[in-house]
């Protein structure tokens, strides 16, 4: 018997036109917007920045945004991630403890916003958490739950006050031997933004990007209605959704323990880390999505919200302007800050909307 939440899936997928993992496509189609005229719609599918990106352009150069902004996604990747050699990240872990270290406009400018966010969550955002990634390394073959006493020695290498940073020539520096920065929490919302740059200088006025479940709109749909974005259900695969909300130019991204985790012994281990503990974080939490105009910042924001647990993180939030969030619990309630009210559905009876922060 299909649940409510599986027939608006199902709705949700046919609108966004979701396509294979791991392939690329492109499709045209002409399409009768509002105007009368025939527009058209290109979609594309890449593996970059270790998830499945989805796009979707309504335009006359639709085709060519898609492509530009594919290029820019991959000239990020290639700065940003800690798994590519050459990457300037890498160059950092390797080399920051002895030298400084010059970046991109781009990596210096993501390093920088995350020291923010480590100063404003007093260190539970931690862009140095590297160390501590590598020795869980959850989401990789190698998982592995680690001794108390080799989470203690690798706590001790984390500490965003001993990153520095230099404006003058946009370089980078630790104060301690073996230290390592992890962008895993905020480089996707950065680059999601870069691509909202290039469709809007386009003049393109319908959009979809999906980077790994950060969602980010255009406008609205085609037909001029609002783009209807699901909420996923943290207790199931990804594709599942508990509940959805309608937006136009925004962004939702969503942080959770569904995402990248193991089990040992009937124990989930997810890939946020506390720097705190050492430990994946413990809390009510099963995810938390933040809805904003700027991808960069709620992508930042959704894993801080996540560590930070539910009460922090709202008290956090509400003094932030434009920016709202959806919290679910481990009872499966579900919290909205004011701004939400009434805009989102839930679409699973197991859950239930509960007043009060």
């Amino acid at each position: 018997m299909f649940k409510k939440r599986n027939i608006i899936l199902f709705v949700i997928i046919i609108t966004l036109s979701i396509t294979i993992v791991g392939c690329q496509s492109s499709e045209k189609d002409k399409t009768n917007i509002n105007s009368g005229n025939n527009i058209t719609k290109e979609k594309s599918s890449e593996f970059l920045m270790d998830t499945k990106v989805d796009m979707q352009v309504y335009g006359e150069k639709a085709q060519e945004v898609i492509n530009n902004s594919f290029v820019r996604m991959r000239e990020i990747e290639n700065e940003m991630s800690k798994n590519i050699k050459k990457s300037e990240i890498s160059k950092i872990n390797n080399n920051a403890a002895n030298q400084w270290v010059r970046v991109s406009k781009d990596t210096f400018k993501v390093i920088e916003k995350a020291l923010e966010y480590a100063r404003l969550t007093n260190g539970r955002f931690d862009p140095t958490i590297g160390p501590l990634v590598e020795l869980w390394g959850i989401g990789t073959s190698e998982a592995r739950i680690p001794s108390a006493g080799e989470i203690e020695k690798t706590k001790k290498l984390v500490n965003y006050k001993n990153l520095k940073l230099n404006k003058e020539d946009n370089s980078i520096k630790f104060e301690k031997e073996n230290m390592k920065i992890d962008l895993g929490g905020i480089a996707k919302g950065y680059a999601a933004d870069e691509v909202r740059n290039i469709v809007k200088n386009a003049g393109i006025g319908s959009a979809y990007v999906n980077l790994g479940g950060n969602v980010l709109v255009i406008g609205g749909k085609e037909d001029g209605t609002p783009w209807k974005i699901g909420i996923q259900d943290p207790r199931e695969a990804r594709g599942s959704v508990m509940a959805s909300l309608e937006i136009r130019d925004k962004t939702v991204v969503t942080s959770g323990n569904y995402e990248r985790y193991f089990r040992k012994d009937g124990v989930l281990y997810h890939h946020i880390l506390n720097p705190e503990t050492g430990k994946p974080s413990r809390n009510e939490l099963l995810s938390v999505s933040i809805i904003s105009k700027d991808s960069f910042e709620a992508d930042v924001l959704s894993t801080s919200a996540f560590i930070l647990g539910r009460k922090e993180a709202y008290d956090f939030i509400k003094h932030r302007e434009g920016i709202e969030a959806i919290f679910v619990t481990k009872n499966n309630n579900v919290y909205l800050t004011p701004g939400l009210k009434g805009k989102v559905e839930i679409l699973d009876s197991d859950f239930k909307l509960t007043e009060g922060d």
